[in-house]
């Protein structure tokens, strides 16, 4: 179980990762639809209406869901919340997998889906930092991991960035040199 705190006024509610997957699926359908029906649900996490039907009950009762039988549903605020949280962090551990590692869209996509429930705020954070530091500065050397700790305490000083690329720079040139030599002497 995950204890959610204060996510815009979302006092400390125990939810488990099943909770999650549907306030996330339900937070995402509604972004599509304008009205979320149990069958859609059922439909997106490939589970039976009934099954569907009592975890609403659930998170109703935990004041997530606004729902009445055979009615459309909504979810609450603090339902919103949650579900945005959990899409957002399933967004960034994907984009992570796809654009850091290079993982395949679709296993990505379910390994961020299973990841998205134990990683902590910070640990999202530190994806989140990580992935802008490889945008914006040099990844070559062997500093650039002490240069991401650097960025992750301090933000991207421009002019450091800039001095350390060209740095790198000066130093990939020197290497391409030593190697066309060390080629052309044999």
């Amino acid at each position: 179980m995950i204890a959610h705190k204060d996510m815009n006024n979302v006092s400390k509610i125990q939810i488990t990762p099943t909770m999650e997957d549907y306030l996330e699926a339900i937070f995402n359908l509604a972004k599509e639809k304008r009205a979320v029906r149990v069958r859609d649900i059922a439909k997106r996490l490939c589970v039976k209406m009934p099954t569907v039907t009592n975890m609403l009950k659930t998170l109703s009762e935990k004041g997530m869901v606004d729902y009445e039988k055979y009615e459309y549903l909504e979810l609450t605020e603090k339902g919103s919340d949650v579900g945005s949280e959990i899409d957002k962090r399933h967004q960034i551990l994907r984009g992570f997998l796809t654009d850091v590692l290079k993982i395949d869209f679709d296993q990505a996509d379910e390994d961020a889906c299973k990841m998205e429930h134990a990683v902590s705020p910070d640990t999202l954070e530190a994806f989140v930092d990580f992935m802008e530091f490889i945008e914006t500065c040099p990844r070559g050397g062997n500093d650039w991991l002490e240069y991401f700790n650097e960025y992750k305490v301090h933000g991207q000083p421009k002019d450091k960035c800039l001095e350390r690329m060209k740095l790198f720079a000066n130093e990939y040139n020197a290497k391409i040199k030593e190697m066309e030599r060390t080629k052309e002497a044999r």
